[in-house]
């Protein structure tokens, strides 16, 4: 983010930034909600805000190299500093412009930092050169190999670039492409998924007439590839059993041109409620909100053995999605990812029970962790042996995508330029 108007950063609105981030730190509750919070107390401008949320975002992506270039300073100094620093070193903002914000010895510390790398030397401890908690650096580098992991951690402590899906009900992705740019937007198509669009910077797109009528919607090009692998059709009988807001609920429907039945299941009736005026405003009508208490639920059973497809895009740890939601590396510990993989198993096994005969079940999450991926599904797999896989990369090519991650789906910030994400197809036996 460059802020270069040649006026000096006002004292409020650096305060403003060191007052934000200290109530991320707590991590009590997840960063947006924090910043949504934060905003309705502190009311300011949108280039403010913008500048507010991403000191705040890079603070927490950076947060251990930044607490190790401050380690040394008195405590009432360092997270102003450790603001300074994402302000000037990570979003581009002049010290010179910073500099009516500051104290005369904090503006000359700074500018005696301007030469101190960022970047923890190779003696460091691993966790603290990729910039993540020990536990998670630990749990990665059983996992992945050695020369691979420094390029994967730069990509989870990077911004991620905004993509969008075109609704196919409504217009096709050459027509949106040429509309954006024509409107002087850095607009590209996607490289996998057919129906997305990538836009450079944080353009505010959020009143543009597209997005108010239902043409595009915010949605990582790796999670349209997940909807790409339910691959519903017309007049199917389809359930998204983990729907949350529905971002996947819409793909769906839309690729089911609106026939058929489509259900959005979820335990959280707040989420759903954001789905139906989504809907509607995508020109959807075959989609079913439904907030359930559980696998149990009475409205659950009704449809045991009649889905033709399934999808299970499982509550997770979210550390695949760490470029948009940094504070999830400091949230999450060992102890709540193995709570979670016991409620994926029980999640899993429960949805399965919707599948048909001949139909399928999509196993996915938004982790980079064996645990909630390869092991559930292991685990599944076994006791359910009416299951069987299909490989996810000839379902992709017959759709038109070229993309060879093996029979199970595993994309990569730093392989394939999508949030990190983990998907499995299978088919209950006829």
């Amino acid at each position: 983010m460059k802020r270069d108007t040649g006026e000096g950063l006002p004292p409020p609105l650096f305060h403003a930034a060191v007052a934000a981030t200290q109530e991320l730190l707590t991590f009590q509750h997840p960063a947006d909600g924090v910043l949504s919070a934060f905003f309705r107390k502190h009311r300011s401008g949108g280039r403010d805000r913008a500048l507010i949320a991403e000191a705040g975002y890079a603070g927490l992506r950076r947060l251990r190299s930044l607490q190790r270039m401050t380690a040394a300073l008195a405590p009432p100094r360092r997270l102003p500093l450790q603001v300074a620093l994402a302000i000037t070193r990570l979003l581009g903002v002049s010290l010179r412009q910073l500099e009516p914000a500051l104290a005369p010895a904090d503006h000359e510390w700074l500018r005696q930092q301007a030469g101190v790398p960022l970047d923890a030397d190779d003696a460091a401890p691993l966790g603290e050169r990729l910039d993540l908690p020990d536990w998670l650096a630990a749990q990665l580098a059983a996992e992945f190999p050695a020369g691979e992991l420094p390029a994967l951690a730069r990509m989870l402590n990077s911004p991620a670039p905004l993509d969008l899906r075109v609704n196919i009900l409504k217009a096709d992705r050459a027509a949106v492409l040429a509309r954006l740019r024509d409107e002087g937007l850095r607009a590209e198509p996607t490289p996998l998924s057919p129906v997305g669009i990538r836009v450079a910077g944080r353009p505010a797109l959020h009143k543009h007439p597209l997005f108010l009528d239902g043409t595009l919607e915010v949605q990582d090009e790796g999670s349209q590839l997940l909807g790409l692998l339910v691959q519903p059709r017309r007049g199917e009988m389809v359930v998204d059993y983990c729907a949350g807001a529905g971002g996947k609920t819409l793909q769906l429907g839309a690729m089911m041109r609106s026939t058929g039945r489509l259900y959005a299941f979820d335990v959280a009736e707040h989420r759903l409620a954001r789905l139906r005026p989504r809907a509607a405003r995508a020109g959807l009508s075959n989609v079913h909100p439904v907030c359930i208490s559980g696998g149990s639920d009475a409205r659950v059973k009704r449809l045991s053995g009649k889905a033709d497809r399934v999808l299970v895009d499982a509550p997770c740890s979210g550390l695949g999605t760490l470029r948009r939601n940094p504070d999830l590396k400091w949230r999450q510990t060992p102890d709540s990812v193995a709570e979670l993989t016991t409620r994926q198993t029980e999640i899993l096994a429960a949805a399965a029970r919707l599948v048909r005969p001949g139909g399928r079940l999509v196993y996915a999450t938004c982790s980079l962790l064996a645990a909630e991926n390869d092991a559930v599904l292991d685990a599944f797999l076994a006791a359910h042996p009416a299951f069987r896989p299909l490989p996810a990369a000839e379902i992709l090519a017959g759709q038109g995508i070229a993309l060879d991650t093996g029979d199970r789906l595993r994309l990569l910030p730093h392989r394939h330029g999508t949030d990190g994400f983990f998907a499995a197809v299978m088919e209950r036996a006829k």
